[in-house]
């Protein structure tokens, strides 16, 4: 591949960055204002995904792209990553915080990769895309998340816990529960 990525340093999720000068419709908002951080990132997202479909070889239209062409590129960004995941033969393996430098691999962080395909999937319909052909959302790429999320919270030793729904204050869930009971002088 022929892509040089520039890493841009705002960047929370540290994955590669190709800037181009393309004006999106999709991305320009109907509203005046500026775009906010999340559609810029899309909008940088989007452009990086086809330079890579143009740097493919053969090229490859986003029409034939599917969740393989999907499994390429994120394998692709891992060159990029800023996330020491352990072998399984490293003797850090599992521990949150190494205590001394190791050979293990840098990786793009699960965290990054979710976000990022959850980026892409949300461009790739507001670029004319149907939800049911949506190689973002192919089961095999949301099999390789799981993958790696198990994978590098296994390597680090982080167990990674869906978030609980909030629950209202003590007080707003007794009122929830109580019937409501007529009032003594309405009867």
């Amino acid at each position: 591949m022929d892509l040089v990525p520039h890493v841009d340093s705002s960047n929370s999720e540290n994955h590669p960055i190709i800037h181009t000068n393309t004006n999106s419709s999709a991305a320009s908002s109907s509203s005046a204002s500026t775009p906010s951080r999340y559609e810029n990132q899309k909008r940088r997202d989007w452009n990086t995904f086809g330079q890579y479909l143009n740097n493919h070889r053969p090229p490859l239209s986003l029409s034939r792209c599917s969740g393989a062409h999907v499994l390429e590129f994120l394998r692709y960004l891992d060159q990029f990553g800023k996330t020491k995941v352990h072998n399984q033969i490293c003797p850090f393996f599992g521990q949150p915080n190494p205590p001394a430098p190791c050979p293990c691999p840098l990786r793009q962080a699960w965290g990054s990769l979710d976000a990022l395909i959850g980026r892409l999937r949300a461009a790739f319909e507001e670029h004319g895309g149907k939800p049911e052909t949506n190689p973002f959302g192919a089961r095999a790429v949301r099999l390789y998340l799981r993958e790696v999320r198990d994978s590098q919270s296994k390597a680090r030793g982080v167990s990674y816990e869906k978030k609980k729904r909030k629950r209202p204050p003590p007080q707003q869930q007794q009122q929830q529960q109580q019937p409501v009971l007529p009032s003594p002088g309405a009867i």
